[in-house]
């Protein structure tokens, strides 16, 4: 059955008073201060499927009907067993918003595999990920309570980016994104307590007070459920299907330096290495490279190759702080027996589901079969144990 587009309802008052945003329109860089250290992720690129619902006119990964990809079962392997004979930890499975009525293709691809919708094709890959040694990172875009909890115990965390909460001619026509679905995606990771990575765009036609309202949108969030684990500045690029100018640097610093004063110490701030200078912007707060694939390229941008891992090194040494590497999922998400050497702020436990139900942890933030994963003795769960212990690079 080919899927109608997902309802939403979520209040968009979420930002709060005029006062916070112009709070946040005042910071600067020289408001903020500069992290103790930077970390990365390695990662795999799985790029499920390029079918999307939405034709947003900044975005080069999605394809039109006839000619949208769908990896099968033994591709998605053979892209994770590489992943993991390269040391990665992470298999990031992007792919377009659940696919609408015009990609039959896909729909009947799918029912010929056995599988009544991309999110249950979702889980298998995640599944295959797992048993090839690595931990599923999914960012399956706009998602109901029922698509969501269908993959969640199944991921080490996920993630969506809010982009923004304005109404922007980017995101326009007749397949228009909207702030609610974002906003009730984020919302809805909360309260199945999954680990969850979103972020802003910049420079897709937003203001600045639009800036930091989605700022506050995503930081009413996570005081509400904890589960924000890291929070993406990403400048538009350009490409071929979007002309408009790139955010210049001064920019950049500005919106990241509004950023980490928005969020709370305890949530990472990222900026992609490969999208921006992000050596320019460490004295404005950020504490994260993001992920970064040794093995694959970045799917989504893909005329903007990742840096290697000695790019990474160099950015950490001219900021004079130390490089760590990290899992999908944040430390302080773990159980505590992962966390032996962690001096953060433990997450606090999820709130239980306000219909009942628990958390695909249940009742902590990792699911089972990912705590499964990190203990194991095979040389997948030393790999992520090294990893927390600091002794992968």
């Amino acid at each position: 059955m080919i899927p109608d587009a997902p309802a939403y309802d979520i209040d968009l008052s979420l930002p709060g008073s005029e006062s916070a945003v112009s709070e946040l329109l005042a910071v600067r860089p020289a408001d903020v201060e500069p992290a103790d250290h930077l970390s990365f992720c390695r990662n795999v690129f799985v790029p499920l499927t390029t079918a999307c619902r939405y034709t947003c006119t900044y975005c080069t990964y999605y394809d039109p009907p006839g000619q949208a990809e769908l990896l099968s079962p033994a591709e998605v392997r053979d892209i994770v067993r590489t992943g993991a004979e390269a040391g990665c930890t992470e298999a990031l499975f992007t792919f377009g918003d659940d696919p609408d009525d015009r990609y039959t293709q896909v729909h009947h691809q799918l029912d010929s595999w056995g599988f009544g919708s991309i999110h249950e094709y979702l889980r298998r890959a995640c599944e295959i990920a797992l048993e090839e040694g690595l931990l599923p990172h999914a960012n399956p875009g706009d998602q109901t309570r029922e698509q969501m909890a269908t993959v969640a115990d199944r991921n080490a965390s996920m993630g969506v980016m809010l982009e923004t909460t304005a109404e922007v001619q980017a995101h326009g026509g007749p397949r228009a994104k909207s702030p609610g679905q974002r906003l009730a995606t984020i919302r809805t990771a909360g309260e199945l307590g999954i680990p969850f990575t979103t972020g802003i765009l910049v420079g897709i036609g937003e203001e600045w007070a639009d800036r930091a309202r989605s700022l506050l949108a995503i930081r009413e969030l996570h005081e509400r459920y904890g589960h924000v684990q890291e929070v993406i500045v990403q400048p538009v690029a350009e490409n071929e299907r979007w002309q408009g100018p790139t955010p210049d640097l001064e920019t950049l610093r500005r919106a990241v330096a509004m950023a980490r004063a928005a969020l709370p110490e305890t949530v990472s701030l990222q900026v992609p290495p490969n999208l921006a200078p992000a050596g320019e912007v460490v004295d404005c707060g950020i504490d994260d490279l993001g992920g970064v694939s040794p093995v694959t390229d970045d799917h989504i941008n893909p005329d903007y190759a990742w840096p290697a891992l000695d790019a990474l090194r160099d950015i950490a040494d001219h900021a004079e702080v130390p490089l760590r590497e990290r899992l999908p999922v944040y430390e302080r998400y773990l159980p505590a027996d992962f966390r032996a050497d962690f001096e953060g702020t433990p997450a606090p436990t999820p709130a239980p589901a306000t219909d009942g139900g628990s958390s695909p942890g249940g009742g902590g933030w990792v699911p089972e079969q990912v705590q499964d994963a990190l203990r194991a003795e095979t040389d997948a769960g030393r790999r992520f144990r090294a990893v927390l212990q600091g002794e992968s690079l």
